[in-house]
């Protein structure tokens, strides 16, 4: 399962402002990277991957709205695989 910058940032148990300071960019920029990281620098997301402790490829990057429409997907999927079982 793959991790939305904003989950690992808080499974990490750092606030924005704390995670924007220990990687060295605004908690502005931190921030819009949290909502659409499809344009993050590779550098940065190493420095992410770094500070929260996750495997690069856990990262989902792209707009949070597609992580959210993805995951709810395969939740109904996998909601109609059971009842059709059942």
């Amino acid at each position: 399962m793959q991790l939305s910058l904003a989950a690992a940032r808080k499974n990490a148990g750092l606030t924005l402002k704390e995670a924007s300071d220990l990687i060295g960019v605004n908690k502005s920029t931190l921030q819009k990277y949290e909502k659409d990281s499809s344009k993050i620098p590779f550098e940065l997301l190493h420095k992410l991957s770094f500070v929260y402790q996750v495997n690069e490829s856990l990262f989902f990057v792209g707009k949070e709205d597609d992580l959210i429409r993805t995951i709810k997907s395969k939740r109904d999927s996998m909601n109609k695989n059971s009842s059709a079982r059942g």
